[in-house]
């Protein structure tokens, strides 16, 4: 029996863009709803109690299981759908992979692109006025240190977490690709890091990204460039 899979999501949210991508990668066929989370919609409160973005609504004939955020969805899709295998295939390539996960989810949401996506983002859609000038500059000094360390992983590796594609890439360019919709990633002081960006860019997974566009909210020139 197949697997109808709906997706609630919002297109601007690094979390809701690794699952896209995860499942993409993974050519699983899935319906999406936008969901306007900030404003509270009691639908999404009826499937996630904390209110938040993504949510993933499998249905096998009367049998219903709804996954809640990124995590969640994620663990399941490998355990449902094993290949391609996402997380690695050795012990050291998922730990390492894991850790680059809660990396990005964490210190680079914390350090880097929580300040850019307050300032430009969530203060439009929530009506709080004009971007604070020393947020924004907290915010682009933090992408570049991560920046400096994601080219030194690529400069011994050809993947982030080893040799091979993994969630660790996609939580990383889930979070650099909200960043550059806003046009702030400086790619030409990374060369490493933007080679390693259009590879992930160039991929069928990769282009539903592409051709996000919010109300208000405009994309950078460049964005949805495959030769940026």
């Amino acid at each position: 029996m197949s697997v109808e899979r709906t997706l609630h999501h919002f297109p601007l949210d690094p979390a809701s863009r690794q699952v896209r991508l995860a499942l993409g990668e993974k050519r699983l066929p899935f319906a999406d709803i936008q969901v306007r989370y900030w404003e509270r919609p009691k639908e999404l409160g009826l499937l996630n109690p904390s209110g938040l973005v993504p949510v993933l609504v499998e249905t096998r004939g009367s049998d219903r299981l709804v996954l809640c955020e990124a995590r969640a969805i994620l663990d399941h899709l490998e355990e449902a759908a094993p290949e391609p295998a996402l997380l690695g295939r050795t012990p050291a390539d998922r730990a390492e992979a894991r850790r680059l996960i809660q990396w990005f989810d964490r210190k680079f949401e914390f350090e880097a692109g929580g300040f850019i996506l307050h300032e430009k983002m969530e203060k439009r859609l929530l009506g709080l006025g004009a971007p604070e000038l020393g947020a924004l500059r907290q915010g682009r000094e933090g992408v570049r240190t991560h920046l400096h360390y994601i080219d030194g992983l690529l400069q011994a590796r050809d993947w982030l977490a080893g040799e091979r594609l993994s969630l660790a890439d996609f939580a990383a360019a889930a979070h650099l690709s909200v960043i550059d919709y806003f046009g702030d990633v400086p790619w030409s002081d990374f060369p490493a890091v933007k080679t390693w960006y259009m590879k992930l860019k160039s991929r069928p997974c990769f282009r539903p990204l592409l051709l996000d566009r919010w109300p208000g909210l405009t994309p950078a020139r460049h964005y949805d460039d495959l030769d940026f």
